[in-house]
C-alpha cells in the first residue's frame, strides 16, 4: 500500500505535478481556446471518447490542477470548480434532481442556500423538505418520500453553527438509496473529511478558508466516487440510462467512478456556464497552500475569545462549537477533535439595538457580509444577510435576531480581544 500524503503537503503540493522544465507554480491558463491539429481531434474530445481541452467553459489545465488539490484533501474521487460555492450546491442538486423530484435538507443551512432549495429549486419543479438536524433519525426519517434524491447539510452551519451528526444523516440517506450530500466550507478538509463519515458528495464555498484572503468568488464539487448510481439505477436515470445530447453515453458504463463529475461538467457546466475564471483558480490555489497553517490558527484565536465572550457580564450567549459546555462540544469532539472553524456567534443582553452599536464602535474587526478569511470581521446576520426572514423564521434557521456572527481572523489574538473589549466597554 503506497503511503498517503499529510494534508500539509497535498496542500502545498497537491494538483500541479511539473514535468522537466514547466513552470515551478501553477500556470494561469488564461485563454477560451486549445489549438488541435486535427479536426478528427477535435471530434473525439467532443465525443466525450478522449480527455483534453477545447473550450474552458468545460475545462481548463489551471482549474483542473485545483479541483484535483481540492479532491485529494477531500479523499474523493473527482471534483469540478465552479463560480462560486452557490453554484456549487446548485450543480450538486440538479445533477441528479429534476422536475418531480424531492430534497432532504438540514433546516440550519446558509441563508443563500436554504432560498436556493425553497424558493429558486421549487420554481425548478424541486421541492425541499427542511428538517432540524437535531431530530432522532426516526422523525428525520418521515420526511423522506418515493422522489426523494438527495439528503443536504452542512458540516459546520452558517451562521448558526450547528455540527451535523454526519453518521445519524448518511445512514438515513443511504437507507432510502439515495446520497448524502455536505457542504464544508466552514470545516475545511483540514479538520473534517465528511466522506471517511459516509457522505458522498462534499461542496465548498473555495470564497471563504480555502481562498482565505477574501480576493475570488469560487465554489468545488467534490464526488466520493462512493455512491453506487446503478444499484438505485431507477432514480438516477440521468446517470444510468443514454444521454441523447452525448450519442447515448451512459455516464455509470463510461466513466464509473468519475460518472457524476463528467455528467456536471458535461451537461450543467456546458448549458449554465458557471465556471471559475482560471485567474481566481490560480488566487485559491495560492490559498491553499496555506489552508495547513491558517485553519489551525483560526481555531486557536476564535476559542480564545469565546472564552473570554464567555466571561462577560454583558453577553447573553456564546455559540462556538469548539467551546467546552456548548450544546455541539461532543458532536464537535467527535467530527472534527484538532478544531471546528474561526466564526463564533453570540448575543448582547441589550439585544438587537446594542449589537448595531457594538459594531459600529470595532476598529480592527469590519463589517463586511463575508466571513472566513485572515482579517476579523463582524456581521448582524439579522440586518444583513438574513434580512429578508421574518423573526419567526430567523429562528427556524437557528438564527437569534440579536445574533452578531464574528469571523475570527490570524491576527494577533490579543488585538481581536481588545478591539471587542473597548466596543463593549
Amino acid at each position: 500500500m503506497s503511503h498517503r500524503q499529510s494534508l500539509d503537503t497535498i496542500c502545498i503540493q497537491g494538483g500541479w505535478q511539473p514535468q522537466n522544465g514547466e513552470p515551478r507554480v501553477l500556470p494561469i491558463y488564461q485563454s477560451t481556446t486549445f489549438k488541435y491539429e486535427t479536426s478528427e481531434q477535435m471530434g473525439r474530445l467532443f465525443d466525450l471518447e478522449e480527455n483534453g481541452y477545447f473550450y474552458t467553459r468545460l475545462a481548463n489545465p489551471t482549474n483542473d490542477a485545483v479541483a484535483e488539490k481540492i479532491c485529494k484533501l477531500e479523499g474523493g474521487a473527482a471534483a469540478m470548480l465552479t463560480s462560486s460555492g452557490q453554484a456549487a450546491n446548485m450543480y450538486a442538486v440538479l445533477n441528479i434532481c429534476s422536475a418531480g423530484d424531492h430534497i432532504v435538507s438540514a433546516a440550519t443551512i446558509y441563508g443563500g442556500t436554504s432560498n436556493l432549495f425553497t424558493v429558486t429549486l421549487k420554481r425548478f419543479g424541486i421541492q425541499c423538505t427542511l428538517v432540524d438536524p437535531d431530530a432522532p433519525a426516526e422523525e428525520l426519517d418521515k420526511a423522506f418520500q418515493d422522489n426523494t434524491k438527495a439528503v443536504f447539510g452542512e458540516t459546520i452551519a452558517n451562521p448558526a453553527l450547528v455540527v451535523l451528526d454526519l453518521e445519524k444523516f448518511a445512514g438515513l440517506a443511504h437507507s432510502h438509496g439515495v446520497p448524502f450530500i455536505v457542504d464544508n466550507t466552514f470545516a475545511t478538509p483540514i479538520n473534517c473529511r465528511p466522506i471517511e463519515w459516509g457522505a458522498d458528495i462534499v461542496t465548498h464555498s473555495t470564497t471563504k478558508y480555502m481562498d482565505g484572503h477574501a480576493m475570488a468568488v469560487g465554489g468545488c464539487i467534490v464526488d466520493s466516487g462512493n455512491f453506487d448510481w446503478e444499484a438505485h439505477r431507477d432514480k438516477f436515470p440521468g446517470l444510468t440510462t443514454p444521454d441523447d445530447s452525448y450519442h447515448g453515453v451512459v455516464y455509470t458504463e463510461k466513466f464509473g467512478k468519475g460518472a457524476y463529475i463528467t455528467k456536471a461538467t458535461a451537461q450543467l457546466m456546458r448549458d449554465m456556464g458557471s465556471i471559475q475564471s482560471p485567474q481566481n483558480a490560480f488566487l485559491l490555489n495560492v490559498g491553499l497552500e496555506t489552508l495547513h497553517l491558517r485553519v489551525p490558527r483560526h481555531c486557536d484565536n476564535a476559542l480564545k475569545v469565546a472564552r473570554y465572550l464567555k466571561s462577560r457580564d454583558d453577553v447573553a450567549w456564546v455559540n462556538y462549537p469548539g467551546l467546552e459546555g456548548d450544546k455541539y462540544y461532543d458532536l464537535a469532539r467527535k467530527y472534527m477533535p484538532d478544531g471546528t472553524c474561526g466564526v463564533i456567534s453570540f448575543g448582547l443582553k441589550g439585544g438587537r439595538k446594542a449589537a448595531a452599536v457594538f459594531m459600529d464602535k470595532l476598529k480592527l474587526a469590519a463589517i463586511v457580509t463575508h466571513v472566513a478569511d485572515a482579517r476579523t470581521s463582524v456581521l448582524h446576520p439579522a440586518s444583513h444577510t438574513h434580512r429578508q426572514l421574518s423573526d419567526e423564521q430567523l429562528r427556524e434557521a437557528g438564527v437569534d435576531p440579536a445574533m452578531i456572527r464574528l469571523s475570527v481572523g490570524i491576527e494577533g489574538v490579543e488585538d481581536i480581544i481588545g478591539d471587542i473589549e473597548q466596543a463593549l466597554a
